[in-house]
């Protein structure tokens, strides 16, 4: 499904490393330089006269405990009219690089919590987007085992709370070339792999007439 942005909007990107993309936090304007700034100019772009304004509140190294501490800040008090939430991947590499997991269970719970008070408080849409890896190694490849309930999560979060859900986990997977186009740690993406999450979130997005 795809959600509408109303004309005058306001859309926020919030989320961990993935979406913070370098953003200067001294200004709360700066959308960074990843896909937030990307998908950002290409709607502007393409529908100048829509108004539509964007902040990203991306902050390097969260996992959804991390999320759902700051909402109310760094969301709700925002008021933003769509929310678009990337989260995920820091709740399984902290397992492999700190052994400190975070259960299946307590992902939802967190990531759940933050939906519902989204829906108590605000008239906003809501995009997920799901958490991706794109392995480079065999050790990144057993990340998968941590990673794929998460996804599941997300993928049924999206469908509870009628949100519009950006499949990218999949699509870097078949997409058929070297992985590091897409990543220089199979975490992070490169420029590239910045804009191929760009386009995909813009197919779930569409203007309201």
């Amino acid at each position: 499904m795809t959600v509408d942005v109303p004309r005058g909007g306001r859309v926020l990107f919030i989320g961990d490393s993935i979406t913070d993309a370098g953003r200067d936090r001294s200004t709360g304007n700066d959308l960074g330089c990843g896909y937030a700034m990307m998908a950002s100019a290409w709607f502007t772009a393409r529908h100048p006269g829509h108004h539509v304004s964007f902040l990203n509140r991306g902050i390097s190294g969260d996992r959804v405990r991390d999320l759902r501490a700051r909402w109310e800040r760094d969301c709700l008090d925002l008021a933003p009219q769509m929310v678009s939430v990337l989260i995920g991947i820091n709740d399984t590499w902290r397992r492999y690089a700190q052994h400190d997991p975070t259960s299946v269970a307590d992902f939802e719970r967190d990531y759940r919590h933050v939906l519902e008070a989204t829906r108590q408080r605000l008239d906003a849409q809501i995009v997920l987007v799901e958490p991706f890896l794109i392995p480079l190694d065999d050790a990144q490849h057993g990340w998968r085992k941590d990673l794929d309930p998460k996804v599941d999560v997300v993928r049924r979060l999206a469908a509870d709370f009628d949100a519009a859900l950006v499949a990218v986990d999949a699509l870097f997977q078949e997409a058929d070339v070297d992985e590091r186009i897409w990543t220089n740690d199979g975490v992070h993406l490169t420029p590239f792999g910045h804009a191929l999450l760009a386009q995909q979130w813009l197919r779930a997005v569409t203007p309201k007439a």
